[in-house]
């Protein structure tokens, strides 16, 4: 189904969402249409704060909004859905649009195979009636099941469309660029040098696959490094874990703006429990790139200041290779926590593949690597 056809159906004017690789029509179409629009279009920095943003926007005009993600983001929407949106309290429609990451039966990489399994059922306990879009689906059938969905949103209750994949499609281009100059893969293999054989903690999403096939070109086997696969924010709280249990030995964390956005809370915990064998780098090249590219609003905001504000002894931005190794070379002889922002273009190899071994065989040779730590 062409995404316009969609977009008249649903009859919104508003949307709020965290990209996705399913719904990358919906997002290109967005970005061609309104961009970056806060009558029309926000990205936010996770589902959550998408859902309450979405709460004041109806709040202020009536009018029902859209909240688009991937289905991994379902947990952080649990909370406003239950507590804000719902029926038995404040009765406030949405409009979900949900990417179906992870269908049973259709081939997804391991995060999203549970997630798939349980994305309609979590929709319904949450009393968000759902309707599944696919190739197949007809113009006629998606208005069919958007008049059934219109007395429920009148009602106060949610409802949800769960896209499949291929289901969408948009015949435009978008292109997401910046003028960064260095480029992400070769800032991993200048961390993972650093790095030496402390363990890594890596981000979810392109971050970790370059990573992962680095170790494979230097012949190293994968054991230094967690890679987070899922879980998309939780990375450095993942590191900070590891390093205030290792404090004898230096623990780096690969994040990025995305996800330092989406629980950006994180660092105020890093910050205050300030572990001095932690460095945490996240590279910035302001883009839900690996869903995609579309922006993130890191490129706006200071995150040297936040880190500092949040009680990160050194904090450091970096656009040059020469200025990258040398803020890593410090970060290994200060012995403080340290934050380096990596500002980094958009862009990967199109053979950039995925890790060959399961999430289970990463998280026990990670767990045996750390004994002997």
């Amino acid at each position: 189904m062409k995404v316009e056809r969609f977009i008249e159906i649903l009859g919104a004017d508003f949307f709020a969402g965290v990209p996705d690789s399913q719904l990358k029509a919906l997002c290109n179409w967005l970005m061609a249409t309104y961009g970056i629009d806060p009558h029309h279009h926000v990205i936010a920095a996770n589902e959550g704060n998408c859902a309450a943003l979405a709460a004041g926007y109806h709040l202020a005009t009536g009018k029902v909004p859209v909240v688009y993600m991937q289905n991994s983001g379902e947990g952080n929407i649990i909370n406003p859905a239950a507590s804000l949106l719902n029926d038995k309290v404040y009765a406030i429609p949405v409009i979900f649009v949900v990417g179906w990451r992870g269908e049973p039966g259709i081939h997804d990489e391991p995060q999203h195979v549970y997630q798939g399994e349980v994305t309609v059922k979590l929709l319904d306990d949450m009393d968000i009636r759902s309707f599944a879009v696919s190739k197949d689906t007809t113009g006629d059938e998606l208005a069919a099941a958007m008049d059934a969905f219109r007395p429920l949103l009148a009602a106060g209750k949610d409802v949800a469309f769960v896209i499949r994949k291929g289901a969408l499609s948009f015949d435009g281009k978008v292109d997401y660029s910046n003028a960064n100059a260095m480029v992400r893969e070769e800032i991993v293999r200048h961390i993972a040098a650093a790095a030496g054989d402390d363990p890594i903690v890596s981000t979810t999403g392109k971050a970790s696959r370059e990573l992962f096939e680095i170790r494979t070109a230097n012949g190293q086997d994968h054991s230094r490094d967690f890679l987070t696969v899922g879980s998309m924010g939780h990375a450095s709280s993942i590191a900070l874990g590891v390093a205030l249990n290792k404090p004898g030995r230096r623990v780096w964390c690969i994040d990025g703006d995305g996800a330092a956005l989406m629980h950006m809370g994180a660092m105020a915990v890093i910050g205050a429990n300030k572990p001095a064998n932690l460095v945490h780098v996240v590279i910035n090249n302001g883009a839900h790139e690996t869903v995609g590219g579309m922006p993130t609003v890191a490129s706006q905001i200071d995150l040297v200041a936040i880190a500092r504000a949040c009680g990160y002894p050194h904090a450091v931005s970096v656009d040059t290779f020469d200025a990258l190794d040398a803020a890593l070379a410090d970060a290994k002889s200060r012995g403080t926590l340290t934050l380096i922002e990596a500002r980094s273009s958009i862009g990967a190899r199109d053979d950039l593949g995925r890790p060959t071994t399961t999430a289970l065989d990463n998280k026990r040779a990670f767990m045996e690597y750390l004994k002997t730590l």
